[in-house]
C-alpha cells in the first residue's frame, strides 16, 4: 500500500496561499492567467501548455452548480428516494466483495465499513454512475465562476500535480459536475494529500480500483478527523416531554445524561456514557430522532447538505444492521418557496440562514429553534406553516 502524498513535494502540497487568480472575464485569458500561476509555482511551460490545451468552458456546469433542488426534500423524503432495497442488497455484496479491503480499512483508519459502503453507494451506486462531465472543464469553468473560485482553483493546480504522476488525463478524466472523480467521487487535491495505493500497482486509480478509491475515502475522512472506532449515529426513543431546546447539533450533552432525561437506544445499547452527543430530530419531535456522535460532523467535510449528511449517515447503520427508523407523525414541513419566505424574515430578524436558497441546512434550523424559544413554541428546530405565520 503507497500514500500517493509521501511522494509529492512539500511545496506544492503547500500553496493553498498562494494568490487567486481573478475569476470572470474572458475565458481565454483567464486560461492563460492559470497557466502563468501554474509556470509561477514551478510548472515548466511543455507541460503546462499541454495540460491545459484542451480546457474549455462547459455551460452544462454551470447549469448544474445553479440546480441542486433535491436538496430541498425533508429527510424522510430524501432518505426513502436513495436507500432502496437493491442499495442495501448491493451494500452487503460489495462488503463481501472487499472484505479484505475493510479489514485493512478498519484496522488501520478505525472507519467503519458501513460508512464507505454508504458513500459508496449514494455517490457512485457502486462505481456504476461515475458521472461524464470532463474533471478539467468542470474545475476551469467553476474556477473562472465568480461563486466559489477559491474552492476550485485549487483544484486545477492538484489537478496538474496528479497529471504530472501520471494519474490524470486532462481531456479524457471525467467524474462529476463539481470535478469529483471515481467511486467515492474525491477532488483532485483531497486524491493528492489522501490517495492511497490500495491495490499495489503503483498508481491511485479511483476510477476503476475499488482497493485504491475505499482505502482513499477512509484517509479523508480520518485526516478530516474521524475518530476511530466510534460510532456516528444512533436511533433513539425520547420521551415527549423532553426540553426540545436542548436538541440540535449544536448542543451537546454526555450518552449518560441523555439516558437520564429518558431517551433511549431504539435497538442495541449506547455508546459510552462519558461519549458526547447531540439529539436530532431532522423533521421535528415527531419524527425520527437520533444521537449525533462527534463522528458525524465529519459528514459534513464530505459534503454540506444537511439532509443528504443524515442520510448518509443512516444509511450507513443501515447497512451495518439498523432497522428501518421509525418515521413517527412529523408535521407536514414548507414548500420551497415557504422556506424561502421563512429565510427572509429569519434574515429580516438578523439570523445568519446562509443564504434564502429553499433549503432546510443547519444555520436555518439553528435560527428556527431560536425563534420557537422567544415565541414559546416547542423548540425543535423544525419549520411549520404555524411558525412562519407567527413570524
Amino acid at each position: 500500500m503507497r500514500s500517493l502524498s509521501l511522494a509529492l513535494p512539500l511545496l506544492l502540497l503547500a500553496t493553498p496561499s498562494l494568490a487567486q487568480v481573478k475569476c470572470g472575464g474572458d475565458f481565454g485569458s483567464f486560461v492563460s492567467q492559470i497557466k502563468n500561476e501554474a509556470m509561477s509555482r514551478g510548472y515548466d511551460a511543455a507541460t503546462v501548455d499541454r495540460f491545459f490545451a484542451s480546457a474549455r468552458h462547459d455551460p452544462a456546469v454551470i447549469r448544474a452548480d445553479r440546480a441542486q433542488g433535491i436538496f430541498q426534500k425533508d429527510f424522510i423524503e430524501f432518505s426513502r428516494a436513495v436507500i432502496s432495497q437493491n442499495r442495501i442488497q448491493n451494500g452487503a455484496a460489495n462488503a463481501s466483495r472487499q472484505q479484505g479491503v475493510f479489514d485493512r480499512i478498519e484496522r488501520e483508519f478505525g472507519v467503519s465499513r458501513g460508512v464507505l459502503l454508504a458513500f459508496w453507494a449514494l455517490e457512485t451506486d457502486f462505481g456504476q454512475v461515475q458521472g461524464d462531465f470532463n474533471t478539467l472543464n468542470a474545475l476551469m469553468t467553476l474556477s473562472h465562476d465568480c461563486r466559489r473560485p477559491e474552492l476550485f482553483q485549487p483544484q486545477v493546480f492538484a489537478a496538474l500535480e496528479l497529471y504530472r504522476h501520471g494519474d490524470f488525463d486532462p481531456a479524457d478524466t471525467r467524474g462529476a459536475w463539481a470535478g469529483e472523480i471515481g467511486m467515492v467521487q474525491m477532488l483532485p487535491k483531497d486524491i493528492l494529500e489522501n490517495g492511497v495505493d490500495g491495490d499495489g500497482d503503483g498508481h491511485v486509480r479511483l476510477k476503476t480500483s475499488a482497493p485504491d478509491a475505499l482505502m482513499s475515502g477512509a484517509k479523508m475522512l480520518r485526516h478530516l478527523g474521524w475518530r476511530p472506532n466510534e460510532p456516528w449515529l444512533q436511533e433513539v426513543v425520547v420521551p415527549q416531554g423532553l426540553d426540545w431546546s436542548r436538541t440540535g447539533l449544536d448542543h451537546e450533552l454526555p450518552v449518560g445524561d441523555w439516558a437520564q432525561l429518558g431517551v433511549k437506544p431504539r435497538s442495541g445499547s449506547f455508546a459510552a456514557s462519558n461519549l458526547p452527543a447531540s439529539l436530532l430530530l431532522p423533521m421535528g419531535r415527531n419524527g425520527p430522532a437520533f444521537l449525533a456522535y462527534p463522528n458525524f460532523d465529519v459528514f459534513f467535510e464530505w459534503n454540506k447538505s444537511f439532509v443528504y449528511v443524515t442520510t448518509a449517515a443512516y444509511f450507513a447503520t443501515r447497512l451495518e444492521g439498523a432497522p428501518v427508523y421509525a418515521a413517527g407523525n412529523p408535521e407536514p414541513g414548507l414548500s420551497g418557496a415557504q422556506m424561502k419566505q421563512l429565510q427572509q424574515k429569519l434574515q429580516a430578524r438578523g439570523h445568519d440562514v446562509g443564504g434564502v436558497d429553499g433549503i432546510l441546512g443547519e444555520k436555518t434550523r439553528e435560527a428556527v429553534q431560536k425563534e420557537q424559544i422567544r415565541l414559546g413554541m416547542p423548540a425543535d428546530a423544525w419549520p411549520t406553516t404555524t411558525l412562519l405565520s407567527r413570524l
